[in-house]
């Protein structure tokens, strides 16, 4: 690509991403707003936050836990919040001595308790792991909050809140993932916030 080409590409992208943002601002903020209140509930009641995806979906996961244990934009409390994709001892060893499908659902039947939300990613709302947790959770009494693309799949389904990106493109979905986390973070510390 010439130097003209690759800055026309980076603008189309801008714009597709721009597109994508505006109309899930029409359709999901209320899915939005959902998730981050059920979060603030369970969090208020001593409950926890337990997330998780895989491959770019594991990272934002990762990335939502250290914005709520750490601090987002404000100085505060630290929150419970865990990720579910970061104990390689334990991914590998419940992958290798049951199936990859259980590596989240396993923990969610350790850690998780009624009253905590599992909140689970997935780019194309198929990730059979992610499916397997949340129906864990939801058979524990835990709030599920599903966050796919595409038309959500099986993981729109079973969550109690779904907020769906409608996009086929993975990087246009993530992109538009990272915003709504973000969101969700800022009202969770928000709530919490000394005022």
């Amino acid at each position: 690509m010439t130097e003209k080409t690759n800055a026309q590409f980076v603008a189309t992208l801008l714009s597709e991403s721009a597109a994508l943002h505006e109309r899930v601002r029409k359709t999901s903020a209320d899915q939005v707003a959902a998730a981050a209140e059920a979060i603030v509930a369970a969090l208020k009641s001593g409950g926890k936050l337990l997330l998780f995806g895989n491959g770019g979906s594991a990272a934002d996961a990762q990335h939502v836990a250290s914005e709520l244990v750490g601090r987002f934009e404000n100085d505060r409390a630290p929150l419970a919040a865990i990720a579910l994709t970061t104990d390689t001892s334990v991914l590998t060893s419940i992958g290798n001595d049951d199936s990859y499908e259980r590596v989240f659902a396993r923990q969610i039947e350790a850690i998780g308790r009624a009253g905590d939300v599992a909140f689970g990613i997935s780019t194309s709302g198929l990730s059979p792991n992610v499916i397997s947790a949340l129906e864990s959770a939801k058979a524990r009494g835990m709030k599920t909050v599903g966050m796919t693309g595409r038309d959500g799949g099986h993981v729109g389904r079973v969550s109690d809140i779904h907020v769906n990106v409608p996009a086929e493109s993975t990087a246009r979905v993530q992109e538009v993932h990272r915003t709504l986390l973000h969101a969700i973070c800022a009202i969770v510390e928000n709530a919490f916030a000394e005022h």
